[in-house]
């Protein structure tokens, strides 16, 4: 199956509740890191390449994505970075690099056994790994998406959509990351962002998770809407709303800082 198209429009609609870890990320950095060379890997938008290049606008920034609508938005911005068309899985850099930055994106790459060796040699000395991507435990809203694909008319074309692969353990990142890294970071949070509006489970997952099933639903409207409304409903007695109108999502994340030495 090909890559499902993103909908930057769609994925921004969350843009605050999605912009949380990033950021968080960002202030982890060495405080003494001083990179003129930076790759933001699986770059989106774009907010973060930005948000790089300002911060170091000396250093030469370069934003890869492999979705071309996602690019035409980078492209838009005023800041002065390279934006590139490519896959992380198949990505090498033309030199050492002196910060890999990864924002919600590598848990769609497969092969972590051999993806993070690779990406932390490609580092310089001092230079830094930083990824952000979501826990190995499976949240709530993805079983709930799991059980609702399994039962119904559509069952059939979901059955051959590929979930990601479960990121490994911290445990396993560290010892991948050791050998190569002097300094190995990690840690984890789980945010309860409060969403707002009708199905706003629904819409945050219409932005990144669900679009392969949107994908292998898309030549067939009515499936793909009677799908949304199951889903819908599923979500819905899964996440109740609060006493305020607002709908906890839990949101557990990993996050790794790995410098080499």
């Amino acid at each position: 199956m090909t890559a499902a198209p993103w909908d930057p429009v769609q994925y921004d609609r969350f843009e605050a509740e999605r912009d949380r870890a990033a950021l968080d990320l960002l202030v982890r950095l060495p405080s003494d890191l001083a990179p003129r060379v930076i790759h933001d890997l699986g770059c989106g938008t774009g907010r973060h390449a930005a948000l790089l290049k300002r911060r170091w606008p000396d250093a030469a920034v370069h934003g890869l994505d492999r979705d071309p609508a996602m690019l035409e938005t980078c492209r838009a911005r005023p800041e002065d970075v390279r934006w590139v068309e490519g896959d992380v899985s198949a990505w090498s850099p033309d030199g050492p690099v002196d910060l890999i930055f990864a924002n919600a994106s590598l848990h769609w790459a497969p092969d972590h056994a051999a993806l993070f060796p690779r990406l932390a040699r490609a580092l310089a000395g001092g230079g830094a790994l930083a990824v952000q991507m979501p826990l190995r435990a499976a949240p709530l809203h993805h079983r709930v998406v799991a059980e609702v694909s399994s039962k119904g008319p559509w069952a059939a074309r979901l059955a051959s959509v590929a979930a990601p692969d479960d990121p490994l353990s911290p445990e396993g990142y560290h010892d991948l990351l050791s050998p190569i890294c002097e300094e190995i970071d990690l840690w984890s949070t789980t945010y309860l962002h409060a969403l707002h509006g009708p199905d706003p489970v629904l819409e945050w997952l219409k932005g990144a998770g669900l679009r392969p099933h949107l994908a292998a639903l898309a030549d067939d409207p009515d499936l793909s809407r009677a799908f949304l409304s199951r889903l819908g409903e599923a979500l819905s007695g899964a996440f109740p709303r609060r006493v305020s109108g607002a709908v906890l999502l839990p949101f557990p994340r990993l996050f790794l800082v790995a410098r080499r030495g």
